[in-house]
């Protein structure tokens, strides 16, 4: 039997998000969570009925929070409310984030406090079951009352409008509705608010950033190793002694994997007596600066595991006659750390070129270019203008969106995250990440054919033979670019670590070891 994650019960993870997207876990409401949010959705029902003035409830929203809307138009309100701010603009968004968009809604709803009805809850959990997903423009949020457009366009296939995608094809909702022999559901008082109220588009793009940065930064720990092996330097800066002098825990947790990647390399103890004094900084300071960006993505998965168990509509029902109205929606402690994470993963491109120009240098015994006939050749010289292109290209990302405000309705909303724009400018930078260490994994595994017959270390072995499935040595000049879409993919789709990792864990090998915070559960 599959595991299960009770919703509105469970203590949500970054990785239990990603098995339930993936399928590996199903998710559930249990009758304790229908229980609260069934509790929650009476009380909004005894506000209309009392004629009592709750912000949400039974008023307009925004700059319109005075006006009072009649128990006979609640309804409409919330319809209405769907449609006008479905404003997004832009390319849809992967399908993959609105389906974490709508798994993270469950989970903040199912903790009963935002006055839904059940069966919302249970129509949400059917589209996630089924894989019918909203279409959703990447466009139009500032990240102040939550994620407003992004999560209008998500929820409109309740009521019939918007489209969806379903097996490969994109239908209009109200057309695979009837397919299914469903109907749009009827919005109550307060649900079209707690839908689109809320920080599910950030908190899903964080995630992602989260797994996709986590993955780099174990892809960089080995990539740099392979790339210190080639360029025949020396594991002493790794020494745990020099760590626990300065003991920031991700510094200390690379230099730890550094010595296990590296541990009985015969490439390694062959130069031991070579006489070379110091690295250049991209080789002896890995640990500090691999650690630094180690450090900005645990601040972001403590962060992000905390959003993504958090209510962040409004208002809040907490009783019968106590609701509150607040600002949880405000996108501001998503936006930091995900403007930080963003210069952290840029980091790791820039120190990765550096590596990649020292590798081509033709020093320390290595051929210029990484090529014995160069001239007709060009070698590896072009691969490394493209991770320069895409190091500049990151730089000009890193501006930071949460260091703007610009006032939205008409002043109400007068400070504003731009969180939105930080999740999914982090998530580019995480995309030319992966092609930086691709290219810099395909120049050190041609670099490390030039040491033999000496070998390096058992694992960075295993991750040289595992490239060599699929891109060959190159003796001469190709068309580079399909060698690194292939090595790129084994990034991407996140094999070259786990596939380590596998055969690592077979060795009895633990890299993490002891630093079990870092890891996405």
């Amino acid at each position: 039997m599959a595991e299960t994650f009770h919703f509105g019960k469970d203590r949500l993870t970054v990785g239990k998000l990603m098995a339930l997207s993936a399928g590996k876990i199903k998710g559930i409401l249990d009758e304790d969570a229908l229980h609260s949010v069934r509790k929650s959705y009476e009380i909004v029902q005894q506000i209309i009925a009392s004629g009592k003035t709750v912000y949400g409830v039974n008023t307009g929203f925004g700059v319109l929070a005075n006006t009072k809307i009649s128990s006979s138009d609640t309804e409409k309100l919330q319809y209405k409310l769907l449609q006008s701010h479905s404003v997004g603009v832009g390319e849809f968004i992967p399908f993959e984030y609105s389906k974490l968009m709508l798994i993270t809604k469950v989970h903040t709803l199912a903790l009963g406090y935002s006055g839904v009805h059940p069966d919302t809850l249970l129509r949400i959990l059917w589209h996630i079951d089924n894989n019918v997903i909203p279409l959703v423009p990447e466009k139009g949020s500032v990240g102040a009352s939550g994620d407003l457009a992004p999560l209008a366009h998500l929820f409109l296939p309740l009521i019939g409008l918007g489209q969806v995608h379903y097996k490969n094809k994109i239908f209009n909702s109200a057309d695979l509705l009837d397919q299914f022999g469903m109907k749009p559901i009827t919005l109550g008082p307060k649900e079209g608010l707690a839908l689109i109220n809320g920080t599910q588009f950030m908190v899903s793009y964080a995630a992602k950033a989260v797994q996709r940065m986590h993955n780099c930064l174990e892809a960089a720990d080995i990539i740099g190793a392979m790339s210190l092996e080639a360029l025949t330097g020396t594991k002493a800066p790794f020494d745990a002694r020099l760590h626990a002098l300065r003991p920031y825990e991700g510094a200390q947790l690379v230099a730890q994997r550094l010595r296990i990647l590296l541990e009985q390399s015969a490439i390694m103890q062959s130069h031991v007596d070579c006489g070379r004094v110091q690295d250049p900084y991209s080789l002896r300071c890995i640990p500090q600066v691999h650690g630094a960006s180690r450090n900005a993505w645990l601040h972001l998965k403590e962060i992000t595991d905390t959003e993504l168990n958090s209510v962040t509509d409004n208002p809040i029902i907490f009783a019968e006659g106590d609701t509150l109205s607040g600002g949880n929606f405000h996108g501001q402690p998503l936006a930091l750390p995900m403007d930080y994470a963003c210069f952290a993963a840029a980091e790791i491109g820039n120190i990765s070129d550096r590596r990649c120009y020292l590798l081509l240098e033709g020093k320390w015994g290595l051929p210029q270019l990484l090529m014995t006939n160069v001239g007709i050749n060009s070698g590896f010289m072009i691969p490394q203008y493209t991770t320069a292109a895409l190091v500049s290209e990151n730089k000009t990302l890193c501006f930071p969106s949460s260091a703007d405000s610009i006032p939205t309705s008409l002043g109400q909303e007068d400070h504003v995250s731009m969180g939105s724009i930080s999740g999914r400018k982090l998530n580019r930078v995480l995309d030319n990440l992966e092609y930086i260490l691709a290219i810099e994994l395909l120049a050190a595994c041609q670099a490390i054919e030039f040491r033999r017959p000496l070998r390096s270390s058992v694992l960075l072995e295993f991750v040289h033979d595992y490239v060599r499935q699929f891109v060959s040595f190159a003796n001469e000049d190709r068309v580079f670019a399909e060698d690194i879409r292939k090595v790129a993919s084994l990034i991407q789709h996140f094999t070259l670590v786990e596939q380590l990792n596998q055969f690592a864990a077979a060795q009895h090998i633990h890299l993490n070891k002891g630093f079990e915070k870092f890891s996405l559960d």
